[in-house]
């Protein structure tokens, strides 16, 4: 409001800058404040999850997201849609583009290739990226990253891959169903660790403790995960109903995949 517009940044996080890179320049991540210094601006939601890791510190927990994305552009009108998709109409269905290759199927390579050359150099800690299951989407992985790190890390990502996008003149586009239809939508898939989990008998833990807990809490979480979420966690598309919790080992149709390896 521009009645009391000031706001205080807290630096948190530091990277090297890609974009200025003979210039010794950084990017900087800071927490928001309102005037008193104190108090965590509206969207300063990091204030709250360090607190949370900060009293979980004994746990150890370790993080992967995986960040679902499509590239888009304006085509003239104030609509977007994804990069290089026929103006009238739709691209061949979904089924070869999922880690694809050639021009037709790995659809703006060259701006995730630049990206990740980005994240490197500013010592992010990516683990890969690949052609996603719908045309003109991708992901990137983050991590294994310890406690808030991962959701640092995760942001300033997202924050080069659109800053490399502009070299492109395409945008990227995070919503969780950006095309309606037969069509995969994105997510930020979350992978999760602690001490218990890791040691031996991890397995038994996760089963009779962690999905007990996860499953009570399943509104709850869907309401933190994001806006939008409705139109993708339908069942369909590689996803759950978000009506209903559930688990397995390998099954991505799951709230929650356990990978064979950790059974």
């Amino acid at each position: 409001m521009t009645g009391d517009s000031e706001i205080w940044l807290k630096p948190v996080a530091m990277f090297k800058d890609p974009f200025r890179a003979n210039c010794n320049a950084i990017l900087v991540l800071c927490e928001t404040f309102i005037h008193d210094k104190v108090t965590p601006a509206r969207y300063n939601f990091r204030h709250i999850a360090t607190k949370v890791m900060d009293a979980a510190k004994d746990q150890d927990p370790w993080f992967g997201i995986e960040q679902e994305f499509f590239l888009t552009f304006k085509d003239g009108s104030l609509h977007s849609r994804p990069y290089q998709w026929p103006r009238n109409g739709y691209p061949e269905p979904q089924g070869q583009y999922y880690c694809g290759v050639g021009a037709s199927n790995a659809i703006g390579r060259k701006v995730i290739e630049d990206s990740y050359r980005a994240f490197l150099f500013a010592g992010l800690m990516i683990s890969g990226i690949n052609a996603e299951v719908a045309p003109s989407q991708w992901e990137y992985q983050v991590g294994i990253t310890k406690g808030i790190e991962c959701g640092d890390h995760m942001w300033m990502a997202r924050y080069i891959v659109q800053r490399v996008g502009e070299n492109y003149g395409v945008d990227c586009d995070f919503e969780p169903k950006p095309v309606l239809g037969d069509w995969n939508g994105s997510g930020c898939h979350c992978n999760f660790s602690f001490n218990k989990t890791r040691q031996e008998g991890g397995f038994d833990h996760i089963i009779k403790h962690c999905m007990p807990k996860l499953s009570a809490k399943h509104k709850e979480h869907l309401a933190l995960y994001g806006e939008g979420n409705e139109a993708r966690l339908t069942g369909l598309h590689e996803t759950s109903s978000m009506d209903t919790f559930t688990y397995h080992v390998r099954s991505r149709g799951a709230s929650v995949r356990i990978p064979v390896t950790c059974e």
